[in-house]
Parts: C-alpha cells; structure tokens; sequence
C-alpha cells in the first residue's frame, strides 16, 4: 500500500479531493463578497443568507415548479440576484454616504430575517435534492474513486471564479464598474449610469452566492442556517485573501480549502481552527492581506 507522510495514499487523496471541493466553495463566496466590498466598499453580512437562498431557490423550483438541476444553475442565481438588486437600490443606496459600518449592521440585519423566517416555514433539518442523473456515479482512478458531480463543482467553480476576474479586470466593462466606483462623479460626467451599475453589481455579488448554493444542495443538507455556518470561514478567506481583491479571494478560497483538508489528514481536531490561525498570522505579517494593497 502507497504512503504518503505514513497516510494511504487514498486516504490522503479524498481528504485532498474533499478539501478542493471546500476550497472551491470557500473561492466563490469570498469572490462574491470581493466584488461587493472591492467596488462598493459594503461589508456583506447578507452573503451567506444569499448562498443559502440559492439552494432553496433551486430546492422549492424542483419540488413545486418543476425546474431541472440544469436550469436550475441559470435561474436561481438569476432571482436571487435580482432580489439582491432590490434590496441595494430601496435600502443600501439610501446609507451609502454613511459609514461602513451601517451597511454591515443593516446587511446583517437581513440575514437574520431571512434565516429566521425560513426557520419558520421549513425548521432546521436539512433536505437534500438529487444529483442529476448525468452526474451520478464517479471514475475510478487507480489509487482512488473521483465522484462525477465533485469533479464537476470544482471545474464550475474554477471556470466561473476566473471568467469573473477576467470580466473585471481584464474587459472595457469591468473598467467602466473601477471608474465608476473610484470617480463616480467623473463617469457621471462621460455619461455613463453609475447608479445603475452600482446596482447591477451588488446583483452579481449576490449572485455568485447563489450559484454557489445551488451547487452545494447535492452536496450538503439544505437548511436555513446554512449560510451563517460558513459565512465566518468565507470572511476569514477574504481577510487573508486581500479585503476587495479578486484574485486573492479565489487563489486564498482554493489555498483554504487545500491547507484544511490536510489538517484533517494530519490533525484533525485543529482542521476547524486552521484558517483563522492563518489569518491571525497573515494579520500580524501583512495586515491588508497576500493580494491586498498596502494603504
């Protein structure tokens, strides 16, 4: 039997495996929160209440509307997005000149209603929908077995993390979305709707939430608390990533994910404390984070 480190060699390729998969999850939400504090400096406490919209979203179209996995991954980030626009344009617009603070409060705020009115309606125990068919079953790679739809959460995530970065940093729309929010009046000068885009962005931030949640229903139970038991972790990521940083949100949510599931191989009883270990020493060595700018 192959050892690594005096672990089997698949024992420590599914804890690798599971750790990815985490770290995927970790890279979309922390992206999601980046793009919200990083072009509207909001600190979005409602994130994980969004994350876990997603998935109910997805849950209640399958049961009551009749709507696949498949549409599903296009239609649920869509709604909670637009619900995520909603909410900036009648209650964050209107503190926006105010500290940041307030934005945190009021966002935090909202999770709590969300959460607790779903608690309501649905309890605490978690439900789960199926795996699409297409995705069932796995890959036997010799030294251990690849799950279709694990495979397939990592590759969206990764695909969707970049295109974003990309989007953003690389294309004319993603310099107008900088512009506008570093000179806003400048850009309202040029003609361009800084409003509007301040908007449609706060709904893209959100909507990567959603998305994530949708992909994480097969995966893990579906429940209204699901979003606040991650959404600490997802904040640490960011903090360690760079607040407002792109790239160091997804790299450091991939990082993450890699550095926990490890811990769990080697030392379990530390695997949930290790991030913010690590971003207690990030803290101290580099206050704005591995990708951050110094102020």
């Amino acid at each position: 039997m192959t050892m690594i480190f005096g672990v089997p060699l698949a024992v420590f390729m599914g804890q690798l495996l599971l750790g990815l998969i985490n770290g995927a999850f970790y890279a979309l939400l922390s992206l999601g929160l980046a793009v919200i504090f990083g072009l509207l400096k909001i600190v979005n406490f409602a994130h994980g209440a969004m994350y876990m919209l997603g998935a109910f979203a997805t849950l209640l179209g399958m049961r009551y509307l009749g709507i696949n996995y498949w549409a599903a991954l296009f239609l649920a980030p869509l709604a909670v997005g637009l619900f995520g626009m909603v909410i900036e344009r009648v209650l964050l617009r209107r503190i926006g000149h105010l500290d940041h603070l307030y934005g945190l409060l009021l966002t935090f705020g909202l999770a709590l209603i969300f959460e607790g009115s779903l608690v309501n309606f649905f309890g605490v125990s978690g439900a789960r929908y199926p795996t699409p068919e297409l995705l069932q079953g796995g890959y036997q790679t010799g030294f251990m077995f690849l799950p279709k739809y694990r495979a397939w959460v990592l590759l969206a995530a990764v695909v969707v993390c970049f295109a974003t970065w990309y989007m953003i940093e690389r294309t004319r729309l993603g310099a107008y979305l900088r512009a506008g929010t570093e000179n806003p009046a400048l850009m309202q000068a040029f003609g361009v709707n800084v409003p509007l885009l301040v908007t449609l962005t706060y709904g893209f931030g959100v909507a990567l939430a959603a998305f994530a949640g949708v992909l994480a229903a097969p995966l893990y139970p579906v429940s209204p608390t699901m979003g606040s038991n991650l959404l600490i972790v997802v904040f640490a990521v960011v903090v360690i990533g760079g607040m407002g940083s792109i790239l160091g949100a997804i790299v450091t949510g991939l990082a993450m994910g890699l550095i926990e599931g490890l811990t769990k191989v080697y030392y379990p009883e530390a695997a949930n404390t290790v991030i913010f270990l690590v971003m207690i020493l990030v803290l101290l060595l580099r206050p704005a984070g591995l990708f951050g700018k110094e102020a």
